[in-house]
């Protein structure tokens, strides 16, 4: 069972300086997902999903997450997976910079001179881990719309299983490198910290690491070596806009696999940068009970205007790297390899602590608990008490399984709609008694939920409709 997924990092959504680098961004960006839409074709499967390894927006702000959510929509169209199969990280563009008062930077200050512990002792305090995470707002709302949480308290946050055989699967760890980044950060001066570096191991199961910056960018890469070597199969980045790959034997039986993204829309064109993209495809290696990856790197042809294969990037190597894999070792062998496209069931990360069923058979992923966010008493109800709903909410395992309309138009409720209309539609609809004040971003979700179970779902599609012509006629 193979699963493919299209890898892009460093988009930058809303850097554009002018018209001529829109115009050529919109272009490339445009002729990625004709490319990928070919390219996974050759494989016979429609893809799994896609990878953001950081820095979709430019300056962290909503408008850049709705023109990046239009463009994920198009090109998870084009290789034929929902739109919400999107594995993402942040990195230091999608942080809002206005959010850093001079106190909070003097505080990132303290984080880069005194350490790790400093760290610790800010993260270990609710009020000042809330601060910290602030300038991740815009970004922690358009993650949870593809199930991909920011943990709040500065851990990992992780995928389901995809099970590319019987009992053979891989899960996305997704790490927040740029927690402590500031205005400007110097290479390694960052810091993951233990809540990040402590990576899960289950029997069968491989760790793909998902992180925006290399580790050299990090103080404490050392540590963070030690468990990527000792518990994970691959380590993903982007950051410095220049593919790279690194196949390592750490020991007989164990291989690491780093791979560096190019940028899919570079801020600097000079010394070589354009644009880049990779299709990975992951499957179970039956002969060596292994982990395979096979790796299609794609970058622009200038001579041509269009993206071609980056035979420079994989510097005489296989295309398809089998990576000795000793947590597959570790479970009971496969009986029968499942047949088709692997699939995958990520968590309903709106509700890290339901319990939720495991789904069988049919290389569908298991859904387990994970590792979700933490939350606070404001976090998990609403901002400074100021938004109540009409009626309680049901606690939260009580919650079913949104299915995927209800979250393919849940996408659509927020990159069409700002704030304001967000909140008059739930008034409108009865669900909330006012319009003034702020939500957060998991109780808002779980507000737009309650109105399809409500039966609003065509008003919302109308609604969305209206949204749609309006901003047609603004552009047009």
């Amino acid at each position: 069972m193979k699963a493919v997924f299209v890898h892009v990092s460093d988009i930058h959504f809303g850097q554009e300086k002018d018209g001529g680098m829109v115009a050529s961004n919109d272009d490339a960006k445009r002729c990625l997902i004709e490319d990928a839409r070919n390219e996974v074709a050759n494989f016979g499967v429609e893809a799994a999903g896609v990878i953001v390894t950081g820095d979709i927006a430019y300056s962290g702000k909503d408008a850049e997450y709705s023109d990046a959510g239009k463009w994920l929509a198009e090109l998870t169209d084009a290789i034929g997976c929902a739109r919400t199969d999107v594995q993402m990280v942040p990195g230091n563009h999608d942080i809002d910079r206005n959010a850093i008062t001079n106190t909070l930077e003097t505080v990132l200050f303290a984080f880069h001179a005194g350490g790790e512990a400093w760290l610790d002792r800010h993260l270990d305090h609710a009020d000042d881990c809330k601060s910290l995470y602030e300038r991740f707002d815009a970004y922690k709302g358009f993650a949870l719309d593809y199930r991909c949480e920011l943990d709040l308290n500065g851990g990992i946050s992780k995928s389901a299983k995809l099970y590319l055989a019987e009992g053979r699967a891989i899960r996305f760890v997704r790490l927040n490198s740029a927690l402590t980044c500031s205005m400007k950060d110097n290479k390694g001066k960052l810091i993951l910290g233990a809540r990040q570096r402590i990576l899960p191991e289950e029997d069968g199961v491989e760790i793909v690491v998902l992180s925006h910056h290399p580790l050299s960018w990090f103080q404490d890469s050392d540590k963070a070596r030690g468990f990527l070597r000792g518990r994970a199969r691959i380590f993903i980045s982007g950051h410095e806009h220049f593919p790279h790959l690194d196949v390592h034997q750490v020991e007989e039986g164990r291989d690491l696999m780093m791979l560096a993204a190019g940028a899919t829309a570079p801020d600097d064109f000079k010394n070589g940068f354009t644009y880049k993209y990779n299709i990975l495809a992951f499957e179970w290696d039956e002969a060596q009970d292994s982990l395979a990856v096979t790796i299609n790197p794609r970058t622009w042809d200038e001579g041509m205007a269009r993206f071609k294969r980056d035979d420079e990037f994989m510097e005489n190597r296989d295309e398809r790297q089998v990576l000795a894999s000793p947590n597959f070792k570790k479970a009971p062998p496969p009986e029968v390899q499942k047949d088709g496209h692997a699939q995958i069931v990520p968590e309903l990360v709106e509700e890290p602590s339901a319990q939720l069923p495991e789904a069988k058979g049919d290389g569908i992923a298991e859904i387990d608990e994970g590792v979700g966010p933490s939350y606070s008493a404001d976090d998990r109800y609403v901002a400074e008490k100021e938004i109540e709903p009409v009626e309680p909410l049901d606690p939260v395992s009580a919650e079913p399984e949104p299915t995927q309309d209800t979250r393919d138009l849940q996408i659509r409720f927020f990159q069409l709609l700002d704030d304001e209309q967000r909140r008059a539609a739930f008034v409108a609809f009865g669900i909330i008694r006012q319009a003034q004040g702020r939500m957060d971003h998991s109780m808002e979700r779980r507000l737009f939920r309650r109105a399809v179970r409500q039966g609003r779902a065509d008003e919302i599609e109308r609604m969305l409709a209206s949204a749609e012509i309006e901003r047609k006629g603004e552009t047009a």
